[in-house]
């Protein structure tokens, strides 16, 4: 999957983490990582395989005030979008 494969009704977003094939907490810490250099309002989008890192994302976002924006399955993976607080 790449920034070309847009969804329609998902949001736009200016940088992107994929994190396939990766277990938890790697896809966290790619995307703490990734939010960091990132500007405030800036959408991040992850894609993950692991079946855990729907619920992980869910309390990423509640423990750094950074806004969930969409969670989204497609195929074998799930699209996590994070605003930059």
């Amino acid at each position: 999957m790449n920034a070309s494969d847009i969804v329609e009704g998902l949001p736009a977003f200016q940088h992107e983490v994929d994190a396939s094939g990766l277990t938890c907490p790697l896809p966290i810490l790619r995307a703490k990582k990734a939010l960091a250099q990132m500007e405030s309002g800036q959408v991040l989008r992850v894609t993950t395989t692991d079946p855990k890192a729907t619920r992980d994302f869910q309390a990423f976002a509640k423990q750094t005030g950074n806004e969930l924006v969409a969670q989204h399955e497609a195929q074998d993976a799930v699209l996590h979008f994070l605003r930059r607080r």
